[in-house]
């Protein structure tokens, strides 16, 4: 039996100190005397602690309340621009880089274009490599206030430094994406699943917060979702939990890109939405998409009665108290017809876990995977706010 590793007093000081920088950043501003009451560490520490912060630059000031008869009490935040996140969204269409400074707000932004038949890692890499110029000359920020780049990308992908991905939408198997971002890069890589990066910025920021168990799905041209239990995203044996759009729906049913049949990606993704109608596939797609919503098309309702199934599969298995519905095509749809995504998901879900279940819109906009993705540099940041490392999230 394998004695429990011992932990130091620096390890332990790291601990508290990851702690409290991170009830600040999402509980913040915030007195000491809130700090202490939330963090359950003593005042003296609280004291410390926040006193190295503020001298690192990493908390700042950000005025005073009045107190109970007592001099007014001064509260404290997280240094928005002590450093920058980049995020990557590398879609079927599409590299997006963002540049964030740590309160998530964008600060400039590029996309490139993507065919979806062509997703050659080399061309991927040199959009993102490219991008990561663009954003911080356009915001006027050096490479070395940058704590990191996050990408968010289809597919499995192995924890390493490597960053391999599996995605066969892609016609990726193993491709060393971590790798050939690092030959372009000296910056902290962090590499993860797109639906994943989505999750955990919706569960900090958007439609998920607050909720301990959930399941937040996106759905545009692929389908995924992030499944978190007792507030932790979970991720499975290889870090492929969460592949719900390759679940079966229909069994020996249409094709799916990922090889298989019936999977419900082939039902509910952008390209299967348009080939159903009959749609040409080298059109915008959006531009499709709201069109077919307009007109009200027989394949709109085919498809929420598809994604009612899915959802209430989740229902049943996971029981969750909420779900969030987010991607460009989740968003579209749920803007006009979220009421018959739940009744539909009403019909085909057990009662009693139904009831329990919220399902809602996510409201982080187009750009949630880029912002997801620069969420892990973030996550980096609070866990070891003086440490930075290059690696594959996992």
């Amino acid at each position: 039996m394998a004695r429990p590793e011992r932990r130091t007093v620096r390890d332990v000081r790291r601990g508290n100190r990851a702690m409290l920088l991170r009830e600040l950043y999402f509980s913040g501003p915030a007195s000491r005397n809130d700090l202490t009451r939330l963090t359950g560490l003593s005042a003296a520490t609280v004291s410390t602690m926040t006193g190295d912060l503020l001298g690192d630059g990493i908390v700042v000031e950000a005025g005073q309340v009045e107190s109970d008869g007592g001099r007014p009490r001064v509260l404290l935040r997280v240094n928005p621009v002590y450093g920058f996140a980049i995020g990557v969204d590398v879609a079927e269409t599409h590299v997006r880089v963002g540049l964030f400074d740590l309160g998530m707000t964008e600060l400039a932004k590029v996309d490139y274009a993507l065919r979806p038949v062509r997703h050659d890692p080399e061309l991927v890499a040199r959009h993102v490599l490219a991008g990561i110029d663009v954003v911080l000359s356009d915001a006027g920020v050096a490479p070395e206030q940058v704590l990191g780049v996050g990408v968010g990308v289809p597919g499995i992908v192995e924890p390493g430094l490597d960053g391999l991905i599996h995605a066969k939408t892609f016609g990726w198997d193993g491709v060393p994406l971590g790798a050939l971002l690092r030959e372009g890069t000296s910056l902290p890589l962090f590499v993860d699943n797109g639906a994943k990066a989505m999750g955990q910025a919706e569960l900090w920021f958007g439609s998920g917060r607050g909720a301990s168990d959930a399941v937040i799905v996106l759905l545009g041209t692929g389908v995924g979702a992030t499944i978190v239990a007792d507030g932790t995203a979970f991720r499975g044996t290889s870090s492929s939990a969460g592949e719900w759009g390759h679940t079966t729906i229909v069994a020996g049913g249409r094709p799916c890109r990922c090889g298989a049949r019936g999977c419900l990606e082939a039902y509910i993704g952008a390209e299967a939405i348009l080939e159903r109608a009959g749609a040409p596939i080298q059109s915008d797609w959006q531009e499709e998409l709201g069109r077919l919503l307009a007109e009200r098309s027989p394949v709109i309702d085919e498809t929420v009665a598809y994604l009612g199934v899915g959802l209430a599969t989740l229902v049943n298995l996971l029981n969750p108290q909420r779900i969030v519905i987010g991607g460009w095509v989740g968003t579209m749809l749920g803007q006009t017809l979220l009421l018959d995504i739940r009744r539909a998901t009403a019909e085909n879900a057990l009662a009693e876990p139904y009831a329990a279940t919220s399902i809602v819109l996510g409201r982080l906009g187009p750009d949630v995977v880029a912002l997801g993705a620069a969420t892990l540099v973030l996550e980096e940041f609070l866990n070891a706010p003086q440490v930075a490392r290059i690696t594959a999230a996992g």
